[in-house]
């Protein structure tokens, strides 16, 4: 009996070793809080993943750890004596300070992402002043398309800070009012454990324990979206499928002028002549997914079927004008002539005179405004133009959509880094059409362009050097095919530096669809994206390869 009461009188404490009982199994007791391997590992995994989520994973851990040690302590506690007012006052204390202790921690990961987020802000900084110190260096005379792409560029870091800096005050926002709110509730919730330690305890800590987990959850959204925002800025935010339907009507838009072309004569029988003034028919379809991202943002094929008809409307001029002249021609005739040394009195003579008639033409005449200039006069905003400019550059980070299509992919190519051979440069005419060509190196491709103020389409600029090279030529303004009309073919044997060289199948449409001046030695000087040397026998080039063909006259 004696022996009995011995063991349990050991057992027994007072308030004060109560109060260190309660302080060692909380704080400072026998179990292990060293990360195990497990943990170990998870943490370098997520090291090299992102410092900035492990920062956060790491203090969601802690939270719910030290959470749940303040979970056994409140039980431990209960279940040794609800008499013991000293000891009711301690749980209430330490949970205070672990619910204190996991807002910390909260805190801890906020300013963690806000210092990640400086720091890649920072760096954007500084690649800014490094391109601005080179463009101060030197610059190309030669390239107005590099000095656009630069200006892109410009506007891209400028879209990047502003976003990394209303992300960052997000984020600060959030964690403050969370840090706030956490203390104050951790605050409550200590004041209420000193009253009520016995079972009401252990659902207060685990009640604390949801609503700081539901927060940090909440809190990491914030950071994402803050995180996110400048790509979302950069990036086309509709689905594939939707954006990609988009971009089919608007080109059964196309065809449908198209065809309307091809059946002009159809249309309009009884003419003496159609005469075709013709831009080609095309598009940029990073433009038009571009600004329908500005305009409408997850934009679906129904939303936007009313806004892609008005702009189609706006791109593209079709006229049609019939036209009656009046022409002179030689007319070679007969007449009588009275002369009674004839037999029967007189004969007949053969004679000229002029005479005059109508000559009907119909002018059929094409005009693409093009996209871009369209985009431009839509009325967006200076916010929404900057936007755009920056999804251009980007390629809406969905390059993927439409890269095979080789007049909106700017591929930097050669330039004007080629050197013909002099012996070439000996034929007057050619050194005339080369002189005027290289002059627009490196300008963008546009569809429909067809001058230096606007750049250039493929036969857009071939037009522009024949008619201005000073060789005497004039073919107007028209399309591949229209030029391969008013040339010459020839074989591939027969080519010379200053002949055309035509392709098909480049895009959909009749005939040839693509043109080049050929500079021999299989090369030729073309608007790609942007103007540039090119050789001819690329797998791509040879498998669209038409035709050569002389210019007349």
């Amino acid at each position: 009996m004696n022996e009995k009461s011995g063991n349990n009188a050991s057992k027994l404490k007072t308030s004060t070793t109560a109060a260190k009982a309660a302080r060692d199994k909380f704080r400072t007791g026998k179990k292990d809080n060293e990360m195990t391997l497990e943990e170990r590992k998870a943490l370098a995994k997520m090291r090299a993943q992102g410092r900035t989520w492990a920062y956060k994973e790491i203090a969601a851990r802690e939270m719910a750890r030290k959470a749940a040690t303040a979970t056994r302590a409140v039980s431990s506690g209960a279940s040794e004596g609800s008499d013991d007012k000293n000891k009711d006052q301690n749980v209430g204390a330490e949970s205070l300070r672990a619910g204190l202790s996991a807002a910390s921690a909260m805190a801890e990961a906020v300013k963690h992402d806000l210092y990640s987020n400086k720091r890649y802000e920072n760096k954007h900084k500084r690649d800014v002043r490094e391109e601005n110190a080179a463009k101060k260096s030197g610059s190309n005379p030669q390239s107005k398309a590099r000095q656009h792409s630069q200006m892109k560029k410009e506007i891209k870091e400028k879209a990047f800070q502003k976003s990394s800096k209303e992300a960052a005050n997000q984020v600060g926002n959030v964690g403050r009012k969370f840090v706030d709110q956490a203390e104050d509730l951790v605050g409550k919730l200590g004041e209420f454990l000193k009253e009520h330690a016995e079972a009401i305890g252990v659902i207060a800590v685990v009640l604390a324990l949801i609503i700081l987990i539901s927060g940090i959850f909440s809190s990491c959204g914030c950071v994402f979206n803050g995180a996110s925002h400048v790509g979302i800025t950069t990036s086309y935010t509709a689905v594939d499928d939707e954006i990609l339907a988009v971009e089919a009507n608007y080109r059964e838009l196309e065809d449908e002028l198209k065809d309307t072309i091809d059946n002009i004569e159809d249309d309009y029988p009884g003419f003496d002549e159609y005469q075709y003034t013709l831009d080609n028919i095309g598009h940029n379809p990073y433009q038009l997914a571009a600004v329908l991202t500005v305009l409408y943002e997850q934009y679906t094929e129904s939303m936007v079927q009313a806004k892609i008809e008005e702009i189609f409307d706006k791109q593209y001029t079709l006229t049609v004008r019939p036209v009656t002249e009046i022409r002179e021609r030689e007319v070679t005739d007969y007449r009588w002539v009275e002369d009674d040394s004839y037999e029967d009195g007189g004969y007949y003579e053969e004679y000229t005179y002029t005479e005059q008639y109508e000559w009907k033409i119909l002018k059929v005449s094409l005009v693409n405004h093009t996209l871009d200039t369209v985009i431009r006069s839509l009325g967006l905003t200076a916010d929404q133009l900057a936007r755009y400019e920056v999804l251009l550059e980007t390629y809406g980070n969905k390059k993927y959509l439409f890269d095979d299509d080789i007049y909106s992919i700017v591929d930097p190519g050669r330039y004007g880094d080629y050197e013909i051979p002099p012996e070439a440069l000996t034929d007057l005419r050619f050194a005339n059409m080369i002189r005027e060509a290289e002059r627009y190196l490196g300008y963008p491709y546009v569809w429909g362009g067809s001058k230096p103020s606007t750049s250039f389409d493929c036969s857009g600029f071939v037009c522009w050097v024949i008619n201005h090279c000073g060789n005497g030529w004039n073919v107007g303004r028209t399309t591949a095919n229209g030029l391969l009309n008013r040339c010459t073919r020839i074989p591939a044997s027969e080519a010379r530096p200053g002949d055309l060289i035509f392709f098909k199948g480049t895009y959909d449409v009749k005939g040839a669809s693509h043109v080049g001046i050929y500079v021999g030695d299989g090369m030729m000087l073309h608007c790609g994206s942007p103007i540039q040397y090119t050789s001819v026998n690329t797998n791509y080039w040879r498998k669209h390869f038409y035709t050569y063909a002389r210019i007349n006259g």
